[in-house]
């Protein structure tokens, strides 16, 4: 991992190839599957983090910092969001994983694109990201009660959305 003695460039250089699939999966998570978004969310992430690069031995945790940023990334870019933009029902074609898991991915994928970005990105982080409420509303700049309400609506909304039994995903 990274040694504050190393030069910049390499200790950056070594930083972003450890923890950039990491932050890939986050960000495909948080945009819901839209792969090309989540890769320029990744890139803006790992742009931000250059740039501070040298004060970053004061970060007790790089990697959870780099996590942060990807999510505010996401929720300023959702924000910003040209009103031309639509999201689809219909997911691209994406390339097998060989584990049979590819119905149930793609039902989680659709049920994550119709929450909310901000309770996708509660779910992510308290679910996905496995963070305590605190570190989650320190992320997203919320109280703990905002980020408790969020998930319980959030994952109402799933239920919803998902139904109560996912046996039909289940492997048997």
């Amino acid at each position: 991992m990274w040694q504050p003695r190393q030069g910049r460039a390499e200790g950056y250089a070594e930083f972003a190839s450890a923890r950039a699939g990491q932050l890939y999966r986050s960000a495909c998570l948080l945009t819901a599957g839209d792969t090309h978004l989540a890769e320029d969310l990744v890139q803006e992430t790992l742009g931000r983090l250059y740039v501070r690069w040298g004060r970053m031995a004061r970060i007790d945790n790089p990697a959870g910092y780099a996590q942060t940023v990807l999510t505010r990334a996401f929720l300023t870019h959702q924000r910003r969001r040209s009103s031309g933009e639509r999201a689809t029902d219909v997911l691209p074609e994406l390339p097998g994983t060989g584990d049979g898991d590819a119905p149930l991915r793609l039902t989680l994928l659709d049920a994550l694109s119709r929450l909310p970005p901000k309770d996708r990105a509660v779910i992510v982080l308290r679910y996905w990201e496995d963070r305590s409420v605190e570190e989650t509303a320190d992320v997203m700049n919320v109280s703990s009660a905002a980020v408790r309400t969020r998930c319980v609506r959030a994952l109402g909304r799933l239920r919803e959305l998902l139904g109560e039994d996912l046996s039909e995903y289940a492997r048997p």
